[in-house]
C-alpha cells in the first residue's frame, strides 16, 4: 500500500506550474528515464514508476496481487499559489487513474491535493474519491506547519467525516544540503525523523484528542524512528510537565489512533515495530519501485517469524481494511 508512481509529465505540463522548478520526465529509452526540476536532474528512474505493463510484470515476479500507488512526494506542488497548484493536482490524479485502468483490478491510487489552501484541498480529495481514488496522500508538513497546524487538522477532519483515508509521506527533508549533502543522508536520517515528527505533532500537541476517531491515518517508513524511540516519549512525558501540557495521556496511549507501514528492511526492526503498534495497525508497504525501497516486495513479511494469521493481516487483511477493499 506504500509504492510510488510518476505519469509521463512532459517539460510543457510542468512549465505551466514553474519552467524552473516543476517536475517532469525525460524518457530516455530502453525503459530508462530522469525525473527533472526544470532543467536540473533530480532522480535516475526506469519504467515501471509509469508504465502499468511493466509494473504488472514486477508484481507477478513478486506475488503481488494488489498495489496502492501513490505520487512521488516531488510532485506535491505545495510551494504554489492555488491557481496553478489546483490543476496540477488536478491533472495528477486524472494521470493516476489512467494508469490504473491498465489494470483496475490490481492497481489503485491514492490522491494528491493543493494542501496549502483548505477549501481546494478538500474539494480535491472528494472529487479524487468519485472518480477511483480509493484515499489520498499528503507530506508530513506544509512549510513551517506541522499537522497539528489547525488547517491542515481541518483537512484531516474532512477526511475522517468523509471516509478518505490518508497516507502520510515525509518529504522536503530537514537538514538540507549544509548538513546532509552526501551519502543520501536526508533519506536515512531526516526522513525517519520527519515521520516521528508527523506522529508527535498529532500525539503532543492533544490534536488526536480533538481528531474524530474515524480518521484513518498510516505513516510511511515504518512510522520512521516512532517505534524505537517511543520510551524516550513516554519517559519524558513523566518527567517533564512541559510535554504533558497539551497531552493528557501517556503517548504510547495513542497507538491505536494510526496505522504504519512495514517498510522497515530488518526482521528485528519489524518484530519492534509490530510489538509496539499492534499487529492490527502495520501494514505491507514497499516504496517500490526506487532503489532504496524492498527490492523483493513482502518478502520481509514473508520470512519473519509471526504466525500465519499475523502474515496474512500483514501481507494483507489490514490493508483491506484500511482502505475498504
Amino acid at each position: 500500500m506504500h509504492s510510488h508512481f510518476f505519469p509521463p509529465i512532459t517539460q510543457a505540463e510542468a512549465a505551466a506550474l514553474d519552467a524552473s522548478h516543476a517536475p517532469w520526465l525525460r524518457d530516455d529509452g530502453a525503459g530508462r528515464g530522469m525525473i527533472m526540476t526544470g532543467d536540473k536532474a533530480f532522480r535516475p528512474v526506469y519504467s515501471a514508476l509509469w508504465d502499468p505493463a511493466r509494473r504488472i510484470e514486477e508484481m507477478d515476479a513478486c506475488g503481488v496481487d494488489l498495489q496502492i500507488m501513490c505520487a512521488t512526494p516531488v510532485m506535491f506542488g505545495y510551494r504554489y499559489p492555488v491557481d496553478k497548484a489546483l490543476p496540477w493536482a488536478q491533472r495528477m490524479n486524472d494521470y493516476a487513474v489512467e494508469l490504473c485502468a491498465h489494470a483496475p483490478q490490481r492497481l489503485k491510487p491514492l490522491a494528491q491535493v493543493p494542501l496549502q489552501d483548505l477549501d481546494a484541498a478538500c474539494g480535491e480529495a472528494s472529487r479524487a474519491m468519485k472518480i477511483g481514488h480509493i484515499g489520498v496522500q499528503i507530506g508530513n508538513h506544509l512549510g513551517d506547519k506541522d499537522l497539528d497546524d489547525d488547517t491542515l487538522l481541518a483537512f484531516l477532519t474532512h477526511c475522517a467525516h468523509e471516509g478518505i483515508p490518508l497516507l502520510v509521506h515525509p518529504w522536503d527533508m530537514m537538514g538540507g544540503e549544509q548538513r546532509m549533502k552526501k551519502w543520501m543522508l536526508p533519506w536515512l536520517v531526516a526522513m525517519p525523523a520527519e515521520t516521528q515528527l508527523g506522529i508527535l505533532s498529532l500525539i503532543l500537541s492533544g490534536a488526536f484528542e480533538r481528531l474524530p476517531r474515524s480518521l484513518k491515518i498510516c505513516f510511511a517508513h515504518g512510522g520512521g524512528s516512532f517505534a524505537f524511540l517511543l520510551g524516550r516519549v513516554d519517559n519524558a512525558w513523566r518527567e517533564r510537565d512541559i510535554i504533558r501540557e497539551d497531552c493528557p495521556n501517556l503517548p504510547s496511549s495513542y497507538v491505536d489512533r494510526f496505522t504504519v507501514d512495514s517498510a522497515v528492511f530488518d526482521s528485528r526492526a519489524l518484530e519492534l515495530l509490530v510489538d509496539v503498534m499492534g499487529e492490527e495497525r502495520v501494514m505491507l508497504g514497499s516504496d517500490y519501485p526506487y532503489p532504496l525501497g524492498e527490492q523483493q516486495v513482502g518478502q520481509l513479511i514473508r520470512d519473519s517469524r509471526f504466525s500465519a494469521a499475523t502474515h496474512a493481516r500483514l501481507l494483507g487483511g489490514n490493508a483491506r481494511a484500511f482502505f475498504g477493499l
